[in-house]
């Protein structure tokens, strides 16, 4: 769809009529289509949707079953492994997971998890499927570069599931891919083909991100239905825009630093390279600096950060309220917060690099902005308490896993404020504590924010209901597990316990923590089969679940103005306009707890407040 087919709005402006002669001729259309362009390379932003949906979710067994791996090394390191061999092959020595293969396991774990699940499965998957739903458009603004997102994605997943497989193994300096292990393909086994396919993966990626991430951003802007004024937006519309932002404006630096590492791998140059001896041998490199890369890679990689976090903060906004029966507390603030966080994510990023030996006075200018950053977040928790206060709260899967979200970013964020401080990471940068907080704050609050998602927008996806019980377990199996496994890892990081480490049992200082290392191992591995409910009660609701009405959750959004599976272009005569904000829940004097944004001021004297009556006449 062309935009000429679309509402055109301008920020803060009511847009032009919904549709045209063109669009109703749109669905129409899309039935006769063959299924390969239906369902494989697919135009229609909802299909699109799913499949970077059910890609995630494989991306997600693979990341956890890495991660499963390595716990399994660091809960028995002593343990004979033998039983992995027809599994693992080469990799595991006398019973043992090599050591060179646990750094690719951590480093496909941390890469798989952060790009392929949290960034490519979350964001690709809701802002693909909700921005047109609830801005009131047909379609993306080009349904062609969506179908290009995709396939630029699946073939990125392509490559960097085929370099699990390299006789050298896959890339295995970190998922941060510092220099010069990631610079030498002499450095180590998975220096060599296994990095060079990372990188490759990583730049059809980015490509991927870009196309999409221009997509949202001028869908949003331009496609708006008529009525729909930035002011009218759910904060889930504000979450994606956003966080489309950034990714426009942070992975092309994540691109440059790539393009410099292939030339000093490839062609002798020396961006991030200087004295290195390899086997008591000189290289010629000389004027590089590794700590160049961390500046490129951190100043994508904090953006980043809140790349993965803010579509799941603007998903539980709208859980929330839906299910709190409340209007979202503090509409204005929550688009501040997102804006301010915004804004800060991208001045922040040396407080990964406090340990590089960096200016003192520089350093300090960085943890006053990472301290700052903490407000907006602070609001933003408030206001979603403040949602929940007194609220007639109904514990629907997705209403649970929106309220352990706000629990998980609470505990990690507190950690946050510890490790912003620059005096306190110096100690602490290289310990488990650093790895319990961002699988707190970042990891699994930004898997609670998915799974909320897919349990309350399933009904519009697939037409039906997921089931409940199953919701409930899955819930506090994986609420539990996530607890357990790394609240005990912010104690052994105080302690000193070493991160990166394949084996600590050379340290008796560390000795003490063998039974906690196989404990949090034990509710790892515990926590990643959980997530076996999930996937049976997605495909098993996917076609045995029960029918899902128009609104099963009595929203207010547009989304659920359409029919139960909406068609290609959405709905099937006339775009709905849109007269009020998205929370008109519970509001004094209404027959009905929930009012939709396309029901006209006019037709509610009775619960309109003073200006609203205004707005009527």
């Amino acid at each position: 769809m062309t935009g000429s087919s679309q509402a055109q709005g301008g920020i803060g402006t009511a847009a032009a009529p919904a549709t045209t002669h063109d669009d109703h001729l749109h669905e129409h259309d899309h039935h006769d289509q063959h299924w390969l362009w239906k369902y494989v390379f697919s135009q229609d932003h909802k299909m699109i949707a799913r499949q970077f949906l059910i890609t995630g979710m494989f991306w997600a067994i693979v990341g956890g079953a890495l991660s499963s791996l390595f716990r399994l090394q660091l809960g028995w390191p002593q343990a004979t492994l033998g039983w992995l061999e027809p599994i693992l092959g080469k990799w595991v020595v006398g019973g043992k997971i090599a050591p060179e293969f646990y750094l690719a396991l951590v480093t496909m774990h941390g890469t798989i998890m952060v790009f392929f699940v949290l960034t490519a499965g979350l964001s690709g998957t809701f802002s693909n499927f909700l921005i047109p739903l609830q801005v009131g458009a047909r379609d993306m603004a080009s349904g062609f570069m969506n179908m290009l997102s995709y396939w630029f994605f699946f073939l990125s997943s392509i490559i960097m599931f085929s370099s699990l497989f390299l006789e050298t193994g896959p890339a295995a300096s970190g998922w941060t891919i510092y220099p010069p292990l990631s610079a030498l393909p002499q450095a180590i086994p998975g220096s060599g083909m296994g990095m060079t396919m990372w990188l490759v993966s990583m730049v059809f990626f980015i490509v991927s991100q870009l196309l999409g991430g221009v997509n949202y951003v001028t869908t949003v802007i331009n496609l708006r239905t008529r009525g729909m004024s930035m002011s009218k937006l759910p904060l889930t519309i504000w979450a994606f825009f956003l966080t489309a932002i950034l990714g426009i404006l942070s992975f092309p630096v994540l691109f440059s630093a790539a393009l410099l590492l292939v030339f000093d791998r490839s062609f002798g140059t020396s961006f991030f390279l200087s004295d290195i001896y390899i086997a008591g041998q000189a290289l010629p490199n000389q004027g590089g600096s590794p700590v160049l890369f961390q500046h490129l890679f951190w100043f994508l990689g904090h953006p980043e950060v809140y790349i993965v976090i803010m579509p799941a903060m603007g998903m539980v906004s709208e859980v929330l309220a839906t299910n709190a029966r409340k209007p979202i507390f503090g509409y204005r603030a929550m688009i501040g917060s997102l804006i301010g966080i915004s804004l800060l994510s991208f001045v922040v990023w040396a407080h990964h690099m406090f340990v590089t030996g960096m200016n003192p006075f520089l350093g300090s200018v960085f943890m006053f902005l990472t301290l700052i950053i903490a407000v907006p977040s602070g609001v933003k928790v408030f206001n979603w308490l403040a949602t929940l206060w007194r609220g007639n709260i109904r514990f629907t899967s997705a209403m649970l896993f929106a309220i352990g979200f706000v629990s998980l970013f609470i505990s990690g964020g507190l950690t946050g404020i510890i490790l912003g401080n620059a005096t306190l990471d110096i100690q602490m940068h290289n310990t488990y504590f650093v790895v319990a907080h961002f699988h707190l704050v970042m990891g699994s609050s930004a898997f609670f924010g998915l799974f909320a998602g897919v349990y309350h927008w399933f009904p519009k996806m697939f037409g039906r209901m997921m089931d409940e019980k199953l919701g409930y377990i899955h819930f506090w199996l994986t609420f539990a597990g996530v607890y357990l496994v790394f609240m005990p890892m912010h104690y052994v990081g105080i302690a000193g316990f070493p991160r990166r480490y394949y084996a600590w049992t050379g340290f008796d200082a560390f000795s003490q923590f063998a039974d906690l290392n196989k404990f949090i191992s034990t509710a790892a591995i515990l926590a990643f089969f959980a997530q076996f409910v999930f996937i049976f009660n997605f495909f098993y609701s996917i076609f045995r679940g029960r029918r899902a009405t128009q609104n099963p959750w009595n929203s207010t959004t547009l989304e659920w103005t359409t029919p139960i599976i909406p068609g290609h272009g959405n709905w099937p005569g006339e775009i709905p306009a849109v007269y009020r904000w998205p929370y008109d829940y519970s509001k004094p004097g209404s027959d009905k707890d929930f009012i939709p944004q396309t029901v006209p001021y006019s037709a509610t004297p009775e619960s309109n407040l003073p200006y609203e009556q205004e707005l009527s006449e």
